[in-house]
């Protein structure tokens, strides 16, 4: 027969600690571990004096505490104006509704000849497999880089309200080394997984956006897609390892060059191409076989232009709402 424990053996064994544990009568980790209680914060004297003075900073130059007349009477403009506007806005949509075709008319607009012709004669005309391509980059060219230059003129808006303008300081903004400091706060500890992780998937991201581009004229894809893949892929390298190591590939003269070659090509490679359709003129550019990755003409050029100005507006946007500059 087995004896009886006594009550100093028991507390000694596995199961009474556990079931301890398990009852909430013991917590393994008090005084196993070393704990150290929070100090206090105490904000030195300067550091209350930079805090109040960023706070005027952003009291009166963004909410605009400090009103002039001038500036009154441009809000009270701006007020009537927007009324106004507004007004005649939603007269002009309640008219433009009252014109609709009702339901089920068989000459309403989307049963014209254009879709139709889309879908007929897009890959003889376009050489694309993609039919959203062809439309969107031979049919509609003109509108696509219409949308490219909005993303272009975005970007330089962003640019005039948010940069740090490093010639003009009035000494009422804070100063550059100041903003500069502020923003190291916001820099990569060395954060391993953080790293490690980008280093896995910058490659893989950036790699699956020049794809999306490349097969944009023959699958789903194309500039606007793969440009959003590269510039997230961007985005996700500067997070992890900051404006310094960003900063030795992509710079603001590397977004403004690429930005300004890229709508230049589109700009007159489609000018070319329209001038020749529209005054019967041989066009030099060949079609190439359907379903090539060389073919569809000026698609795949204008697909990489478009997706250099995506990738490049995505990461500019971030970069200046981030610090103020890249």
């Amino acid at each position: 027969m087995s004896r009886k424990k006594t009550e100093q053996e028991y507390e000694k064994t596995f199961a009474c600690h556990f079931f301890r544990w398990l009852s909430g009568e013991n917590d393994l980790y008090v005084g196993q571990m070393e704990m150290r209680p929070q100090e206090v914060y105490k904000e030195s004297e300067e550091e209350a004096k930079k805090r109040q003075r960023e706070k005027n900073i952003l009291l009166n130059k963004i909410y605009g505490r400090k009103k002039s007349k001038s500036i009154k009477y441009l809000e009270l403009f701006y007020r009537l104006a927007s009324i106004l506007f507004c007004g005649i806005l939603i007269y002009l949509l309640l008219l433009t509704v009252s014109w609709l075709p009702p339901i089920g008319v068989a000459d309403r607009p989307v049963n014209n000849e254009v879709s139709k012709r889309y879908i007929e004669k897009g890959l003889e005309e376009t050489g694309a497999v993609n039919i959203v391509s062809g439309m969107i980059l031979d049919y509609r060219a003109f509108d696509t880089l219409g949308e490219s230059h909005v993303l272009f003129v975005a970007t330089v808006t962003v640019l005039i309200m948010l940069r740090l303008d490093k010639k003009h300081n009035n000494g009422t903004d804070l100063s550059i080394e100041e903003a500069e400091a502020n923003d190291r706060n916001y820099e990569p500890k060395n954060d391993a997984i953080l790293q490690m992780s980008a280093y896995v998937l910058v490659p893989a991201i950036i790699i699956f956006g020049i794809y999306v581009i490349l097969n944009g004229h023959l699958g789903p894809g194309g500039g606007f897609s793969g440009g959003a893949i590269i510039g997230a892929g961007l985005i996700l390298y500067l997070n992890a390892f900051g404006f310094q190591k960003t900063e030795r590939f992509f710079t603001e003269k590397t977004y403004k060059w690429i930005s300004f070659g890229s709508l230049s090509f589109y700009c007159i490679a489609k000018s070319y191409s329209f001038y020749t359709g529209a005054n019967h003129i041989e066009s030099i550019i060949p079609k190439g076989t359907p379903g090539a990755i060389l073919s569809s003409g000026l698609i795949l050029p204008l697909n990489i232009a478009v997706g250099l100005v995506v990738a490049c507006t995505m990461y500019a946007f971030y970069a200046m709402f981030r610090k103020g500059g890249f």
